[in-house]
């Protein structure tokens, strides 16, 4: 294990780099192995439409995240104010396809710290700060926790779809684990690694020696439920672009569901391109590939990639109007 490790970090690039490349020339090359097949393919105006109501859907499912993160929040023992955290959920979802793919995660960290050194990050105007997105004071600690657990979250509970699908030569024996990792003594060690390096690479100054351990209140079963409707609805996107190019009838929805959530996970953990951009596509196509034509299963991911993105637009736009709106307002 050590060795592994050892040549793991010592790629020249990193891991993201790597996996980045390799998730982007698998799917160039099945971009080019189908190119005719996939310039034949045409969208009547029922699949445009489709796609336009996907991306209605994958909007609502940011802002059902945004209120499971407040849900997490709450089980911490944080005062989530929960139209403010719907709002910074929405405005920095976009930041994750900036370059490193963590700014998402780090806007967060600073709305939720506070203190002199650390003020609320986003201020419309120096004479209107933005309301934090906690009643009370919330340590670098605990904002750090809250950021990071969710998406450990988000993962589980996708992960634990995915036995909906079949036995699937054994996947679904293996893909519902994670929630036994949620157990407090096992998800307590990941949280402690995963807050240092955070802190580490976001330059908090009062982090890495100073930053107490992490202990769970209890197993988080209240927040893994609140990402369940998140994981759902997000589906349902994905299932608006497999209904508008036509390939409802080539598997069942629970096998649909299934292959989605293993690739939408690899696309939110696997270290690669901000967004997971690559990976989901790549993943998808190796899952399904043997069971979808490969040209409309494609298809479907490209157009769903495209979806998701505008949905990321939408949000962060209107939860700028909105606060922009409210401090009008005050």
């Amino acid at each position: 294990m050590p060795n592994l490790r050892h040549l793991v970090t010592s790629l020249p690039g990193g891991v993201r780099l790597w996996a980045s490349l390799l998730s982007f020339g698998f799917l160039f090359a099945a971009l080019l192995a189908n190119a005719p097949q996939l310039l034949a393919l045409r969208l009547d105006p029922q699949g445009w439409l489709w796609l336009v109501v996907g991306t209605g859907v994958s909007l609502l499912s940011l802002v059902v995240n945004g209120l499971a993160w407040s849900v997490g929040l709450q089980w911490l023992g944080a005062r989530p104010r929960w139209d403010t955290c719907v709002r910074l959920y929405l405005r920095s979802n976009l930041l994750k396809y900036l370059p490193g793919g963590f700014w998402h995660l780090a806007s967060r960290v600073q709305s939720l710290r506070t203190g002199p050194e650390a003020p609320a990050a986003d201020c419309p105007t120096p004479q209107a700060p933005h309301p934090l997105a906690s009643r009370e004071p919330v340590g670098t600690a605990l904002a750090l926790v809250a950021v990071l657990l969710d998406p450990l979250l988000a993962a589980s509970a996708a992960l634990a779809m995915v036995p909906i699908g079949g036995w699937q030569d054994g996947l679904a024996l293996v893909a519902p684990l994670p929630l036994i990792g949620l157990m407090p003594g096992w998800s307590n060690r990941v949280l402690n690694r995963l807050q240092r390096q955070r802190a580490r690479q976001l330059s908090l100054d009062d982090a890495t020696d100073k930053l107490p351990p992490v202990s769970l209140p209890g197993y988080p079963l209240l927040p893994l439920l609140a990402q369940v409707p998140f994981v759902l609805l997000r589906f349902a996107g994905f299932a608006c672009a497999v209904i508008a190019f036509d390939q409802q009838l080539s598997l069942s929805w629970p096998v649909w569901l299934a292959g989605f959530a293993l690739a939408w996970t690899a696309g939110l953990v696997v270290p690669g391109a901000p967004g997971g951009l690559g990976v989901f596509e790549a993943v998808l196509v190796l899952r399904l590939g043997g069971q979808v034509p490969e040209a409309p299963l494609l298809a479907v991911a490209l157009s769903y990639r495209v979806v998701v993105t505008v949905a990321d637009l939408f949000g962060a736009l209107t939860a700028r109007l909105d606060e922009h709106l409210a401090s009008e307002r005050a």
